[in-house]
């Protein structure tokens, strides 16, 4: 099978798409697959719209060529790869991700609205550009051959604003798989209590509000430390071990990576109770409201117990889901066959 992979980053690039992309590649080229990868390069330096122009121009002899067209993402990549393989015929199928329009939306305007309130809240506040935007993704969306959604959370957000045919959707869940890594799961070997909390300096993210609530006395007499230092994956992973605990308060994180890392070497974390995952992690997450300061304040405090730590590091040893890549690349060819 032909398969063009379409998406707006790609490593050395670090983000969940740029890992996902990575890796699809990797497996289904093992598997005996021919597989193209295209992604933005001076497209990101574009306007919206001549962006796209440049990437569906770009894309279009190797969308040509190939049985199926795979996209990451609704808009930036999803909507100039449905197109093209519209007009030539061809399989398209888009994995979610994100939400372009809402982390847009908040980046612009600075109102913290929670992802799930989004399109009940705020579509009669959009800008021109964002309502072209709203109804660019909506034609994609009804145009894909085969909408892949990693959370049923999402899917529920989605269908009603962009009259979705519930029908063409997929759920596919992200990864969940052991990392083997050399661990410190020790809290006698935690000299320094830190959290790791690096991700994109973007709004949505809520990481000031995070960073002001670590500069609370109580935090900080007990220890507690935010690291907001980025790397790349793999490094991010060696960091994350040997790290306290992970924390994540953003306003709506449909399948987040950090978390699911963070699971995959037995490491604490808090995270936003806006999470598509609940379903996996319930169990093992000490959740948050990420606008309440005070809810945030006492799980960290909590965690910062030694006992509650050792049994939350128990606890998180008997999470036993494995969703690993290597089967997801296989769920996604049969999809491509179907």
């Amino acid at each position: 099978m032909k398969i063009l992979i379409a998406t707006g980053i790609y490593p050395p690039h670090t983000s969940g798409p740029a890992q996902y992309a990575e890796k699809m590649y990797e497996l289904w080229s093992e598997m005996g697959n021919k597989v193209w990868v295209k992604t933005y390069t001076i497209e990101n330096n574009l306007p919206t719209g001549i962006r796209h122009i440049y990437y569906f121009l770009k894309i279009l002899p190797k969308v040509i060529s190939s049985d199926a067209v795979f996209a990451l993402d609704t808009f930036s990549t999803g909507f100039p790869a449905v197109l093209a393989s519209k007009i030539f015929g061809k399989k398209s199928i888009i994995r979610t991700g994100g939400d372009f329009l809402w982390e847009g939306y908040v980046e612009r305007t600075g109102d913290m609205v929670l992802l799930k309130e989004f399109y009940s809240t705020s579509t009669k506040k959009f800008s021109v550009k964002e309502k072209i935007i709203f109804s660019l993704i909506k034609w994609t969306l009804n145009n894909v051959s085969v909408l892949i959604f990693s959370t049923e959370w999402q899917r529920d957000i989605f269908l009603n604003p962009y009259k979705l045919d519930i029908k063409k959707t997929r759920i596919l869940e992200n990864h969940f798989e052991r990392l083997d890594l050399q661990r410190e799961l020790n809290d006698n070997n935690h000299k320094i209590k830190n959290f790791i909390a690096g991700t994109r300096p973007l709004k949505w993210k809520n990481i000031d509000f995070l960073r002001n609530i670590f500069k609370d006395n109580d935090l900080v007499s007990r220890g507690g430390v935010i690291d907001l230092a980025t790397a790349p994956h793999k490094q991010f992973l060696e960091k994350m071990s040997k790290a306290y605990a992970v924390i994540l308060v953003s306003l709506g994180d449909i399948s987040p990576h950090m978390i699911i890392d963070a699971l995959s070497l037995n490491k604490p974390f808090i995270v936003t109770k806006e999470n598509g995952i609940m379903n996996r992690i319930g169990e093992y997450a000490l959740t948050v409201d990420p606008k309440n300061e005070n809810d945030i304040k006492e799980k960290i405090l909590w965690l910062l117990d030694e006992n509650n730590y050792r049994n939350q590091v128990e606890k998180i040893k008997n999470f036993s889901f494995s969703h690993t890549w290597k089967d997801m690349a296989v769920e996604y060819i049969n999809i491509f066959k179907e």
